[in-house]
């Protein structure tokens, strides 16, 4: 019964830290399209930091996880709420708890995440494109060759946005395919044909708020294993001079297909909370056990009542 106990009492540490670092501090997600060849390829798994942005803002060219929910996709529909108390309390308590333990084993249907690289901070003003077929941000062009899809265009559509504030300009880094802001941007068109704008689209740009964190590694396949920096193109100074707020232009666009980014089995998480789990029950299991062999010690004296 005690090393039951001992496993059960181990399960459930590693199991909470396992929710603590998935939930806060860093999360595995799988790439399932094409949309960030060749810096992202299919297949790939990205660790994506939770906290970096508690202690920096987003910047230009950093590779960011986020839910489109409300943005890029349909609000989440609301069911109307339980009239029974004991329903609401589960709803609001246990079920989100019970949905993250299942997602730490890959299953967490009904995902609204992307992964898209930031072009565009808010109250930037982004233009596709300048005489050389670069975008431009706040008037400077960016040298987009190092993460580009080989032989990819900036982008076949024009687009001239400002950023709205509180609000990011993301593209994937193969614009070919990358159903990325100039898709959900209502001014942009596909193919000659106008796409249908729906309420929850806002020139095609997303919250701030929506942001999950930044994608700062690969880490599966083996021979992929590498950093995500930030392109050189977007350390430059002129970058940061935010540009007068002028009005978006329409043009035409190219076809834009793309997919969401997938949450990944977190063995990562697992494995940290196992890995800081045990040695805590192992330790625990010791300071009781020698605590036990004192207080049965032979030679121990035992005090009587005083008299």
């Amino acid at each position: 019964m005690s090393a039951l106990a001992e496993m059960a009492v181990l399960f459930v540490v590693a199991l909470a830290i396992a929710l603590l670092i998935k939930t806060f501090v860093v999360q595995p997600f799988f790439i399932p399209s094409r949309s960030m060849e060749d810096t992202l390829l299919v297949g790939d798994k990205v660790l994506v930091n939770k906290l970096v942005y508690d202690f920096r803002p987003i910047a230009r060219g950093d590779i960011i996880v986020f839910n489109g929910d409300g943005s890029w996709n349909p609000p989440a529909s609301q069911s109307s709420a339980s009239h029974n108390p004991i329903v609401r309390a589960y709803d609001a308590t246990l079920l989100p708890l019970f949905r993250d333990i299942e997602g730490l084993f890959g299953a967490e249907p009904g995902q609204t995440d992307y992964i898209k690289r930031v072009i565009g901070l808010p109250g930037d003003h982004v233009v596709c494109c300048n005489a050389q077929g670069q975008i431009t941000v706040n008037g400077v062009a960016l040298h987009e060759q190092s993460f580009l899809y080989p032989g990819a265009r900036p982008s076949l559509g024009r687009f001239n946005i400002v950023v709205p504030p509180g609000r990011l300009w993301v593209m994937g880094d193969n614009r070919l395919v990358s159903a990325d802001s100039r898709y959900h941007d209502c001014a942009y068109h596909q193919l000659g044909a106008s796409i249908t704008c729906v309420p929850y689209d806002r020139n095609g740009t997303i919250p701030e708020s929506a942001v999950i964190g930044r994608a700062f590694m690969i880490i599966w396949p083996p021979s992929r294993i590498r950093i995500l920096p930030i392109p050189a193109t977007f350390n430059q100074p002129g970058l940061h001079r935010v540009a007068a707020m002028a009005a978006a232009a329409p043009g035409p666009a190219a076809a834009a297909v793309g997919l969401q980014v997938v949450p990944s089995r977190p063995y990562l998480p697992l494995t940290a909370g196992f890995a800081v789990a045990i040695p805590m029950t192992l330790l625990e299991r010791r300071l009781r056990l020698r605590l036990n062999r004192r207080r049965n010690r032979p030679g121990r004296r035992r005090r009587g009542p005083r008299r």
